[in-house]
């Protein structure tokens, strides 16, 4: 770390045409955590990997981004990431990594792309080093080796943040407008979301750009018109479309892109509720996995676990329903409860605020000095536009009534531009005895050493005492002595300065590699010893460790014992004792489940233990097999239908989708709570030969109740024995306990 400041435009000058041989080891350790073992995932996030599947068939279903091959509803996102996987797929073919590959390769573009856009301001030490912290951000590969879209998302960010900077250097026209189109681009990635770094924008174009006011007006005005107008490009073509014509707008409840941006993708986030149509009343936001509409439930799923769940259910039939992952305290889905230091509770501590402290004494750091009405150099221009992404967007998770874990990515890259221009700031203040700012550096080192002692302390059971410890007794040695050292200059005291940023990475580079060693969630990614579990939170906070988080599902359309209701459930369930209970099932346990299936208490959640990675696995938070006796049943008495059955919500038909590549019909979309179906329309579609086999299960009733009590009423029960898998190797169906009926009508 030794002259850093010195070495700058020496290193620019002398590496201009030259590779960065600090850099390559960066990457490379970027490329292992997105990239090693993502082939071992075999059908990621179902919900996508089946769309991905349906999309590959036709241009019709390419566009609207359909999540069935029949065109009847689409996922609950629009197209663009999921364009780009389906031409992975065309390209590589249909495997779960070839749709997580466009995801592992942006997380690696992240990388590359904060180290040029911090190395030309800050010097290149402070871009290698922004570039290892983002690469080591543990949130950063746990979403990068799935298939959902905040990778994505992030990485196109970056590449107009590299558009705004270079708008600012050259005052041109174009640039600008390029960096905002592509905000627009993002916003068909994943729509609100990627408007949460327009303050930035606006306030770092304002203050860095030499020209007229007249002129930055101008052309901030037409640069957001542009942006508006690429981002309803895609909802303007959908929504004027003839309803007829185009696949339903899954989870919105006016068929409306629109209105699926602005509410369920929108404002539903930061208020936490949603309405859910036919329910008559207001509940939690549903997320883009199926996960996230409701909390779970557990049955037992052979004899010889019926014991085991009798006291189970005992136990839990007590107790009132816990967050995901832990305690009520940690709040819905492990994220904490809304407050000014949400982002330091369990749950979300972990995932991305490692280096926080470090970060806040960077900024003192950097705008130490600094007036109001400037003049601002560049370093302190490009150190406002981070801080306005990081603000607005810490103060919205601190907030937000609902969100998961990993859209935490968003405050990755501000994160590791102040760790990178900080490390180098601070030092520099630190060797020429600068006043007070001399003692940023070691404060820095000893309050993050502090911070992540406390993130680790709730997993001593998982990882032990000693790399808490060891952290801990480091970091305040290594601060204490390089505040005694503070007037020597000597090599040893720059060898304790590349220490403290050592220690300060290891936890982090740990937290990072837990997907790879315990196995990943694709449809609620997170990092750290339970990071299988989909949870992110700390295993000592649930009932069982073992059995915490959506542990051991049962495949869908296995027999199952019977169950009682236990619990307070979303649309499709009942209600009792306060718990939450999944819509298709009944809670015997207090277990996490996955919509759809039960819990087989030896497996980790999605098919797979954290110790057999060798095999590929079955992830995406449902199981991705299929009952191989209904799909034999199905496939026989098809007598030239569209749709191979009708099923509740999409957790029931997307493995049918994957495995076949035939229409399956998830009659209320994503959560079986979209208003898609009417029994007239049912009527109509029977008559037309399009559908005549339907799997029920307790899911969807909130808005298709009406619906599904018609099928009843108006079908015949196909009997279990001719469809149902009963051997604990094959039970794999649409969902445990569900009814298959038929309906022919003349």
């Amino acid at each position: 770390m030794k002259h850093m400041n010195s070495e700058v435009k020496e290193e620019r000058t002398s590496n201009k045409n030259r590779i960065d041989l600090f850099l390559v080891p960066i990457v490379l350790i970027a490329a292992f955590l997105n990239l090693f073992k993502i082939w071992t995932d075999e059908y990621a996030n179902a919900y996508y990997t089946a769309a991905v599947k349906s999309m590959l068939q036709s241009f019709h279903n390419f566009f609207y981004a359909s999540f069935d091959p029949g065109g009847y509803v689409t996922i609950d996102k629009p197209p663009v990431v999921f364009w780009i996987q389906t031409i992975s797929a065309k390209i590589f073919g249909f495997h779960g990594w070839s749709v997580i590959l466009p995801q592992a390769l942006a997380g690696i573009g992240s990388v590359l792309l904060l180290y040029v856009l911090v190395k030309r301001t800050f010097g290149v030490w402070a871009g290698r080093f922004a570039a290892l912290a983002m690469a080591l951000t543990p949130i950063v590969p746990a979403v990068s080796r799935t298939n959902n879209i905040d990778s994505m998302l992030v990485f196109t960010l970056l590449v107009a943040t590299w558009m705004l900077f270079r708008a600012v250097r050259t005052a041109k026209f174009g640039w600008m407008s390029a960096a905002f189109a592509m905000i627009g681009v993002a916003f068909n990635m994943k729509m609100l979301q990627a408007y949460m770094v327009l303050p930035a924008f606006y306030v770092f174009y304002v203050v860095a750009t030499k020209i007229t006011w007249k002129k930055k007006i101008a052309f901030l005005t037409t640069a957001t018109a542009l942006m508006l107008a690429v981002s309803v490009s895609w909802a303007v073509v959908v929504d004027s479309t003839s309803a007829d014509k185009r696949p339903y707008m899954g989870s919105s409840q006016t068929n409306s892109v629109l209105e699926l941006a602005f509410g369920y993708n929108g404002i539903n986030r930061l208020t936490g509720n949603t309405s859910v149509t036919g329910s008559g009343h207001k509940q939690p936001a549903q997320t883009e996995q199926q996960t996230a509409s409701s909390e779970t439930k557990q049955t037992s799923n052979s004899s010889a676990d019926s014991s085991q769940s009798s006291n189970q259910r005992k136990s839990s039939s007590s107790q009132k329903m816990q967050a995901p992952g832990g305690g009520n305290q940690n709040g819905m889905f492990n994220t904490g409860n809304p407050g000014p230091f949400r982002l330091f509770q369990k749950g979300l501590s972990d995932q991305i605020s490692w280096l926080l402290p470090f970060v806040i004494f960077s900024i003192v750091g950097l705008f130490a000095g600094v007036k109001f009405k400037g003049p601002y150099t560049t370093k302190q221009k490009e150190s406002l536009f981070w801080l306005a992404w990081l603000l607005p967007v810490a103060v919205f998770f601190s907030i937000a009534g609902f969100f998961h874990q990993y859209y935490l990515i968003m405050l990755a890259p501000p994160i590791a531009a102040f760790a990178g221009a900080g490390a180098v700031a601070l030092w520099s203040m630190y060797k020429q005895h600068n006043g007070w700012k001399s003692w940023l550096l070691p404060g820095g080192i000893l309050t993050t050493a502090a911070l992540q002692v406390y993130i680790m302390s709730p997993y001593v059971s998982s990882i032990g005492v000693a790399p808490i410890a060891g952290v801990g007794a480091l970091g305040v040695i290594l601060a204490l002595v390089l505040a005694v050292r503070k007037q020597r200059k000597n090599s040893l005291t720059n060898y304790l300065g590349a220490a403290a940023m050592v220690v300060l990475l290891a936890m982090p580079a740990y937290w990072a590699m837990t997907p790879i060693i315990y196995g990943g969630n694709s449809m609620l990614p997170s990092a750290g010893p339970d990071s299988s579990s989909g949870m992110g939170g700390p295993p000592s906070t649930a009932t069982n460790s073992k059995q915490s988080g959506f542990n051991g599902m049962q495949p869908p359309g296995s027999s199952s014992g019977n169950s009682s209701s236990n619990g307070g459930q979303m649309p499709g369930g009942s209600s009792n004792n306060g718990q939450m209970q999944l819509p298709s099932g009944s809670s015997n346990s207090g277990q996490m489940q996955m919509p759809g299936g039960s819990s087989n208490n030896s497996q980790m959640p999605n098919s797979f233990s954290s110790k057999s990675s060798s095999s590929k696995r079955k992830s995406g938070g449902m199981n991705a097999e299929v009952n191989q006796k209904l799909l034999n049943y199905l496939t026989k008495n098809n007598t030239g239908e569209k749709y191979l059955f009708a099923t509740t919500d999409s957790t029931s038909a997307a493995p049918y989708i994957i495995k076949t590549g035939k229409p399956v019909m998830a009659m209320g979309g994503f959560s079986g709570s979209d208003p898609i179906l009417t029994v007239s329309k049912l009527k109509a579609m029977i008559k037309k030969g399009e559908v005549k086999y339907f799997y029920l299960s307790g899911m969807g009733k909130g808005g298709q109740s009406d619906v599904i009590t018609w099928i009843k009423d108006n079908s015949k029960e196909i009997p279990s024995s001719k469809w149902q898998s009963t051997s604990s190797s094959a039970q794999q169906g649409p969902s445990g306990n569900g009814t298959l009926y038929e309906i022919t009508l003349k």
